[in-house]
């Protein structure tokens, strides 16, 4: 029941030439931006200086309401409620801000809760996620919308009712983006569709307009595969027929189209030229800053020159990076896009994509910790490379993304967005909240005795003191006032906690469980164990335990 995929045809592509790669985080230095810059054909308006992210909305769940009833694109088999054997995802959401949570048949979290995914015909769900937008800068959504005329078409009717809601109690804009893969008799059906249904759209304030024009998006001209093989003159008329509707058309493009070669076909120019803006697809090109930097001399400015010298605007695609891959490097790989593409004097930018769960390649968000993701998934969470990145990471990343672009901060090639919330970009602990515990076990505080901890003073003193660190998703880290270093769960829980160490990563990072006689317990991301006064507390904190009792409680005492 599933639409193919871009994913399904981009890996068969002809691949980006060799560049100098390194696996995790990876310095390149900075070049000089270029003196002249190219500038927008267009003025400033709903995608031109704005942030574009690309919305699939593509999410459901049986017994949803949902016409199409079925685990849409969560899972190869949407028959059958997604699993570790059945799924078509690469990375786990945070699903800590849905009202309706669907339980899927994967073990339990980390955590111990149960996991659950999202429905995107929940109307809350498409809130959310707007709000999401509102809040860090992503002034434009590209709905997806695939052929409408199969079986999906009644789910996708309604995702772009549900959509033009949010949009306008959000204040974000939206945009119909129609990606023709495999749509058979588009030439006649996507002017029909327009015409019957998404053209009506276009009189809700939200509706996005460049130029005076509503904007229309048509992704796929042009790719050199059996999913996009209409003759060239098809694909020029649709774009003129949609201009002469007084639309100003977007074209998602092949990576090289300018060149006719590799994943381009030859002869499709004209069609090229014919739009008022070009945004070359990425995704599965580059997955470090290195090859952001190839492609930033060989390719985009290149592409912008075109652009220029045809009154084109240029909206280049910005990727987070597939997090099954750990192209991530905690930001470093997005940002080093966003400067080389804001110094070129790109028109706008395009992310690819917001809540592609299937690619790994989402700004939505994603589980921060191994405490949130599915007990034996093979899920990766944002913290996989040892820097812990509180859920909203990428969302935040890409709002800095967008100042850049509008200059209201400087030009720099130097991530400025903090992994953890109220860090300093290079790391750092949310404005202070000291705490101390008093274990269950014994009624004595948590002391720090050298390297470890122990239960073992009956009052609240200096060496009591620890800061809690909120990392998003009921996620903490603890921190010891005194030597400022964090509490670890030395070699992945296997001995006692120690407290030496100078970041975050997976091993100081615990999920904090609220108990119902008021007391919480720390569950260790490193194992998915408890925390556990051992002995009554006569010994070291160790996170050995499988279940809560009274060696696993302890009383939150604020303190200052």
């Amino acid at each position: 029941m599933g639409t193919t995929r871009r994913r399904t045809f981009i890996a068969s592509a002809v691949a980006v030439p060799l560049v100098a790669t390194a696996v995790g985080v990876q310095r390149v230095a900075a070049a000089e931006p270029e003196e002249g810059a190219a500038k927008a054909a267009s003025g400033a308006g709903d995608v031109v200086g704005k942030i574009t992210v690309g919305y699939q909305g593509w999410f459901a769940c049986t017994g949803d309401g949902a016409p199409i009833n079925a685990w849409w694109h969560w899972a190869p088999d949407a028959q059958k409620t997604p699993s570790a054997a059945n799924h078509g995802i690469k990375a786990w959401p945070d699903m800590s801000e849905y009202e309706n949570a669907y339980e899927t048949r994967f073990s339990a979290l980390g955590n111990g809760k149960p996991a659950t995914l999202f429905s995107s015909y929940d109307q809350q769900t498409v809130d959310v996620h707007f709000a999401w937008m509102a809040e860090n800068g992503c002034h434009t959504a590209a709905l997806q919308r695939f052929n409408p005329t199969g079986g999906e078409g009644p789910t996708r009717d309604a995702m772009t009712q549900k959509v033009r809601k949010a949009a306008e109690e959000s204040g974000t804009k939206f945009y119909v983006m129609y990606d023709v893969t495999n749509w058979d008799d588009m030439a006649t059906q996507l002017p029909q569709d327009w015409t019957a249904k998404m053209k009506a759209y276009t009189s809700s304030g939200a509706y996005a307009v460049q130029n005076g024009k509503p904007v229309v998006c048509i992704w796929g001209f042009g790719f050199d595969d059996d999913a996009h093989d209409w003759p060239a003159q098809d694909c020029l008329k649709v774009i003129t027929w949609l201009q002469e509707q007084g639309c100003y058309v977007i074209g998602g493009v092949p990576t090289y189209w300018r060149e006719g070669k590799n994943d381009s076909r030859a002869g499709f120019s004209d069609v090229y030229h014919a739009f008022d803006m070009i945004s070359p697809w990425m995704v599965g090109r580059i997955g470090d800053a290195a090859a952001s930097d190839w492609f930033y001399q060989n390719v985009n400015r290149a592409d912008q020159a075109d652009c220029e010298q045809h009154g084109i605007d240029y909206q280049p695609c910005v990727l987070p990076g597939d997090l099954s891959e750990r192209q991530r490097a905690h930001g470093d790989f997005m940002w080093r896009q966003f400067y080389n593409l804001v110094r070129l004097g790109s028109a706008g930018l395009y992310i690819s994509m917001f809540d592609e769960y299937n690619e790994g390649n989402q700004i939505a968000k994603t589980t921060p910790t191994a405490a949130t993701v599915p007990v034996g998934s093979g899920f990766l969470a944002l913290d996989e490379d040892g820097t812990a990145c509180s859920s909203d990471y990428y969302l935040r990343l890409t709002d800095d993304g967008g100042k850049m672009l509008r200059g209201e901060i400087a030009l720099t090639d130097q991530r400025p967005t903090s992994p953890l919330v109220g860090a300093a970009p290079g790391g750092g602990d949310e404005p202070n909240r000291v705490v101390a515990l008093r274990a269950k076990a014994n009624d004595k505080f948590v002391t720090v005795t050298g390297n470890g901890l122990v239960a073992s003073a009956a009052t609240d003193g200096a060496a009591q003191k620890l800061v809690l660190i909120d990392l998003g998703g009921g996620n903490v880290a603890l921190k010891v006032k005194a030597s400022g270093k964090f509490v670890c769960a030395e070699d992945a829980g296997k001995v006692a906690l120690t407290v030496d160490r100078d970041a975050i990563g997976g091993w100081e990072t615990f999920a904090l469980m609220e108990n119902s006689d008021g007391t919480v317990s720390l569950r260790s991301g490193a194992n998915g164990r408890y925390v556990c006064a051992e002995n009554s507390g006569k010994e070291p904190l160790i996170p050995n335990r499988d279940a809560i009792g009274p060696w696993e409680s302890f009383t939150l005492v604020e303190g200052s």
